[in-house]
């Protein structure tokens, strides 16, 4: 660790530390450590609760700000579609996007010169972040939280209350770090991202920190003083880790189980010192290239269930009232349709499988705009 006293905050050259990776996979606890060690998480942050007691640190406006162009472009936070991608990737090529998000970011990197901005929702614009952070003549840097992807299911379907089944979050696990992956690639060469096991950062989280700081050239955590690295102690929390189960437990297809077992045992080789190889890259891009393959054929088989889910909707908006019977079991209506929980009912993959013309004909016959 550097002698706190030969360089001031003032000094730093500007850099931004974008957090990703899958929810509940140890992006908190990485947020709050940089907060600690001395990165700014803008403010106002979003509050702690039970899900997760010592804070998100997530900037409210950055939280607010995704939740809105994901609806735009009609896209999920744990979004299984390949196709996803392309729909984020257009709204963050909007010029009023990109000036919007860079003069937030502006502000704030007039507060400090190195800030940590955390959100799961945060992959899936990862290029209009770097964007923003150019144009402010900031350097954007990247930590990708790894955990287990079967921890990461369970803790979402036991804090989230999820009911899309373990195949729906497996896939969407997949889906997430395939891309974030790729997304972040380019910054291997300037030194630019990490990747990191949630389990070494509840091990050692010192020894974890520090190599962040390093790797990425943070000079808040590399100039951190002994009254933080004392609060990093108390912050930390290894029961925090309190999902166990394997992935054999999560009943998965065979291939979908197959892929996820391997991209984690790749994944898992760049949050390695010198991990982050070319042949890493190659392999991933293959595991890439296989869960595109596997889930457009799932689309194929699946098309006779959209069509049933369509049909389903519309029998039920017709009923007297626009709800369900009793039948239903109190459930209302998909893709958004009508406020309830038939959404609950309906896969999200087929959900989202319905085309654009039918989501919106059955929110309108609901009286919903959006």
């Amino acid at each position: 660790m550097s002698d706190p006293t030969d360089v001031t905050p003032d000094d730093y050259p500007p850099k931004v530390l974008f957090v990703a990776g899958a929810g509940r996979s140890g992006t908190s606890t990485m947020a709050g450590l940089m907060s600690i060690l001395g990165l700014h998480v803008p403010q106002p942050e979003v509050a702690a609760d039970e899900t997760n007691p010592k804070g998100f640190g997530e900037p409210r406006w950055v939280v607010d700000h995704h939740d809105r162009l994901l609806k735009a472009a009609l896209v999920q936070v744990s979004d299984a579609r390949p196709e996803a991608w392309f729909e984020t990737g257009r709204i963050s090529t909007r010029e009023q996007e990109r000036i919007k998000t860079a003069t937030w970011l502006g502000e704030h990197l007039d507060v400090s010169r190195e800030l940590v901005v955390k959100d799961p929702r945060l992959s899936w614009f990862l290029s209009l972040w770097r964007v923003a952070a150019i144009r402010n003549g900031a350097t954007p840097v990247f930590a990708t939280m790894l955990r287990p992807p079967a921890e990461v299911v369970g803790s979402k379907q036991k804090y989230y209350a999820n009911r899309l089944g373990s195949a729906h979050l497996a896939a969407s696990w997949l889906n997430m770090l395939l891309h974030t992956e790729r997304a972040t690639r380019e910054s291997v060469a300037d030194g630019g991202r990490v990747f990191v096991r949630y389990a070494d950062l509840l091990d050692d989280w010192t020894k974890t920190t520090m190599w962040v700081g390093e790797k990425l050239q943070l000079q808040g955590v590399l100039h951190a003083n002994s009254e933080q690295i004392r609060e990093g102690h108390r912050f930390v929390d290894p029961s925090l880790r309190r999902m166990g189960q394997s992935l054999a437990d999560l009943n998965l297809p065979p291939k979908l189980h197959e892929l996820t077992e391997e991209t984690w045992g790749e994944l898992n080789k760049l949050a390695e010192p010198d991990g982050d190889t070319a042949d890493v890259h190659a392999t991933l891009d293959q595991l890439r290239e296989a869960y595109v393959d596997l889930y457009a054929e799932a689309e194929a088989i699946s098309a006779s269930s959209v069509v049933a889910a369509e049909q389903t909707v519309r029998a039920q908006l017709k009923r007297p009232g626009g709800g369900p019977g009793p039948a239903d079991g109190g459930a209302t209506a998909a893709a958004g349709a009508v406020p309830g929980g038939l959404s609950d009912k309906i896969p999200h993959g087929l959900r989202a499988a319905i085309p654009p013309s039918v989501r919106k004909g059955l929110r309108k016959a609901a009286g919903r705009e959006r």
